[in-house]
């Protein structure tokens, strides 16, 4: 007989995500110390990415976010 959660209605969506949702959980309800825990964990994977695949892991993050800077370009000159 499958169990039903109760209070899955009453929890986000975004929290039933598999990886996200366990992050962002987290970070609303956790520790206080858990942004420095993500940062460092996140700067350790990049390293690692660096490591095992040389320069393209260090370029690629600046290629991915050059959109994103665009835009916040193009907003600062909207005003």
């Amino acid at each position: 007989m499958a169990t039903v959660n109760v209070n899955a209605a009453a929890t986000p969506l975004v929290y039933r995500v598999p990886i996200l949702g366990a992050i962002l959980r987290e970070w609303a309800e956790g520790d206080a110390d858990y942004p420095l825990y993500l940062v460092v964990a996140l700067v350790s994977i990049w390293g690692l990415a660096i490591m095992t695949w040389g320069l393209p892991a260090l370029y690629l993050p600046a290629v991915a976010f050059s959109p994103v800077m665009l835009l916040i370009l193009v907003l600062l000159t909207r005003g």
